[in-house]
């Protein structure tokens, strides 16, 4: 009978252990994803130029399963979308006070964990008219 608790005690602390860990793999992979799409749509905002940027909303929902796509058609391109719609992307950019020729771009991502927990990654940069990236697009 001794034998029988020590060994169900064993069991359960080791399922338990085993939960804790699927779950922080699965909020260590979603953070790698979410800081993926994050480099992704900030990467095509550097693309832009200053009136471009200027032109933005003020806040608008980005579509993760655009920044994260092959553009190959493939299946590949099918699964990087299902697994981009777990997530939320809104890009907010708004003006710095005192400051007209510089904008603060955020881009925050939201997700749920499978254990249900609400998860969210944010990322921030300044982008300025005349500013290296606006330099870059416009001089070439």
């Amino acid at each position: 009978m001794m034998a029988a608790t020590v060994m169900i005690l064993g069991i359960v602390t080791s399922l338990t252990t085993l939960q804790f860990g699927m779950r922080s793999v699965d909020t260590a992979r979603s953070m790698t994803l979410a800081s993926q799409i994050m480099q992704s749509e900030m990467e095509i905002l550097r693309l832009q130029n200053w009136a471009q940027i200027s032109a933005l909303d003020a806040e608008s929902r980005v579509d993760p399963a655009t920044t994260i796509s092959s553009a190959s058609g493939s299946t590949l391109d099918t699964m990087l979308a299902a697994i981009a719609n777990r997530f939320t992307c809104v890009r907010t950019v708004a003006p710095i006070s005192g400051r007209d020729n510089i904008k603060l771009i955020t881009l925050t991502v939201s997700w749920t964990g499978v254990d249900g927990r609400a998860h969210a990654l944010t990322y921030q940069t300044r982008y300025a008219k005349n500013g290296l990236s606006d330099y870059l697009y416009v001089s070439h």
